[in-house]
């Protein structure tokens, strides 16, 4: 289903000519290591890596990785913008509405934007973003677990009371 790429960041630099800096390949390693963080995630993890470094130094490099097509950035309704290094593939994303957890889904019907708008207006559409809402299997899982114990502790109520 997911095909994380393995990157060497200096290596992803070189091949698209841009400068190496130790921040932009802590950058990439964070956006590698913990796809679908959020920049404040990612400026964390950087910090962590390579120790002292500007929040806005972390926030240009998502940013230029983005506009340089190195990193792509989703931004679900009612959530800061994610990151990824999966790009080039127009896949789509499962979210989950309790823990946010999210995964990446490929498309269902192929071929670059995978959905066909019925009336495009007179554009060229390149892309298409599906997010699809739901609950993970460990949310859905604690949730039913809940609601049997709710069950089963109104039944003992109901034999004792």
């Amino acid at each position: 289903m997911t095909r994380r790429p393995k990157i060497d960041p200096e290596a992803l630099l070189r091949q698209h000519g841009l400068q190496v800096t130790a921040q932009r390949m802590a950058v990439l390693r964070a956006v590698a290591g913990a796809p679908h963080s959020t920049a404040d995630e990612i400026d964390t993890a950087v910090r962590a890596a390579i120790g002292a470094v500007s929040r806005q130094a972390v926030y240009d490099a998502l940013n230029f990785f983005t506009d340089e097509g190195l990193v792509r950035r989703i931004q679900p309704a009612g959530s800061p913008a994610r990151y990824e290094n999966r790009v080039g593939d127009n896949h789509h994303h499962l979210i989950c509405r309790i823990c946010n957890r999210t995964v990446d889904v490929d498309c269902a019907v192929g071929y670059t934007p995978c959905l066909t708008a019925q009336d495009p207006s007179g554009y060229e559409i390149d892309e298409a973003e599906v997010i699809y809402w739901g609950r993970c299997p460990r949310c859905l899982a604690a949730d039913r677990a809940r609601t049997k114990g709710r069950r089963t502790k109104g039944h003992e109520e109901d034999r004792h009371g």
